[in-house]
């Protein structure tokens, strides 16, 4: 009976964090490449990083919007410090914040903005990307829904 039961949580929980996995898609930042999950929905843009303890170096999150607006985020509940770079509807960065973990500090695009993609604190810079580079593969992103 112990094992059934232990049989069952296995396959509950197997199936619940099969259910919160997010879509990849690969992105290039100059001849970078990055594993990006894909927060195109309001649930997934919400929790974002959140409670996440690391992250991969070539990986990161690009949240995807329904509209260009002037997109802000913040860090709250996150432990990882973070950079993120505000993307147009091509994939142009229109700028880059440094973001503190556990901070509720709003860091906003400088222009409306359709993309947001977070990478490790610095990443960014460490490349030498910056502002009115373009991230590819934007493209192959899924829609906001």
């Amino acid at each position: 009976m112990r094992g059934i039961i232990l049989a069952v949580l296995l396959v509950l929980s197997a199936a619940a964090a099969s259910a919160q996995q997010l879509p990849m898609v690969e992105l290039t930042a100059g001849f970078h490449r990055i594993e990006a999950e894909v927060a195109a929905n309001n649930a997934a843009r919400m929790q974002g990083l959140m409670q996440r303890k690391s992250m991969p170096a070539q990986r990161g999150m690009l949240f995807v919007f329904e509209r260009d607006a002037q997109h802000c985020m913040w860090m709250k509940n996150t432990f990882l410090p973070l950079s993120v770079a505000f993307l147009d509807a091509q994939g142009r960065i229109l700028n880059i914040e440094d973001m503190q973990p556990h901070s509720e500090d709003n860091h906003c695009a400088a222009q409306p903005a359709r993309y947001a993609l977070e990478m490790n604190a610095g990443w960014f810079a460490q490349r030498g990307i910056k502002r009115g580079d373009r991230i590819g593969g934007i493209e192959r992103a899924p829609r906001a829904f």
